[in-house]
């Protein structure tokens, strides 16, 4: 019974398609089978003064050239770091707590317990969902890998899925030792095309946890690095709210 709820829990984690940082350290993906020229020297006098630029004219020109968009990738970089700032949320009532994007929206949605969307582009979110179940630990229902398999086997199930491909599972301790599920996997989807998920899982109080971490990463638009590190730093934020 009890791997009956935990499963449909994770079955509707899923559909949902949708830090300062933790005193905990960071655990790193493991591989999916073991468990994501020189300037030439001009003489100053026989160059036309245009061209006689000191290091330091050269690096303000260079930052004009940015801010001017001749390198975008760059400019993309620096634009996501400063709107991918964030900021702690706690739930002391449903009794969990994680990391998220300062200038992400919380919206309601059916089913999710808590919903943060990247404005204007709502299939970017973080959500949790809670459900009861009759757990003490994650242990008790599987292994990390065990648990993987079932949520892409759920993925895998709906119409909109083309591929889904499992690329990293890790286990943690949370507060006070609690065992912590992660995993990162990525989606080929007709509804939005390719993401990537990172998402994490715990039972506490007889409570199931779900973290669905989405974004876009599309061959024409990849998730960049530093996105990244900052959606991994959610992930890994994701804990029990500490006792007060």
């Amino acid at each position: 019974m009890a791997s009956q709820q935990i499963c449909l829990a994770l079955s509707n984690h899923i559909s949902l398609i949708p830090s300062t940082k933790t005193h905990l350290k960071k655990p790193s993906f493991s591989a999916q089978n073991n468990y994501p020229g020189s300037f030439d020297k001009y003489d100053k006098e026989t160059m036309p003064l245009s061209l006689c630029l000191s290091k330091r004219e050269l690096n303000i020109s260079s930052i004009v050239l940015l801010l001017n968009g001749l390198c975008p990738e760059i400019s993309k970089a620096l634009s996501n770091e400063e709107k991918m700032e964030l900021e702690r949320y706690t739930d002391s009532k449903e009794g969990f707590t994680v990391l998220r994007p300062s200038s992400w929206i919380k919206v309601d949605k059916a089913g999710a317990t808590l919903l943060f969307e990247q404005p204007s582009k709502g299939a970017n979110n973080v959500g949790v969902v809670v459900n009861p179940v009759r757990l003490t630990n994650l242990g008790e229902f599987g292994t990390p890998q065990f648990v993987a398999e079932k949520l892409i086997q759920a993925e895998k199930r709906k119409e909109s899925t083309i591929d889904a491909e499992l690329i990293g599972v890790a286990e943690r301790s949370g507060q006070g030792g609690l065992q912590v599920y992660e995993f990162e996997y990525k989606i080929d989807s007709s509804r939005g095309g390719i993401k990537r998920v990172f998402s994490a899982a715990f039972v506490s109080s007889r409570k199931l946890y779900l973290l669905n971490i989405n974004h876009s990463d599309k061959p024409e638009s990849p998730l960049d690095t530093h996105t990244r590190m900052v959606l991994e730093e959610v992930l890994h934020s994701f804990d029990s709210a500490p006792l007060t």
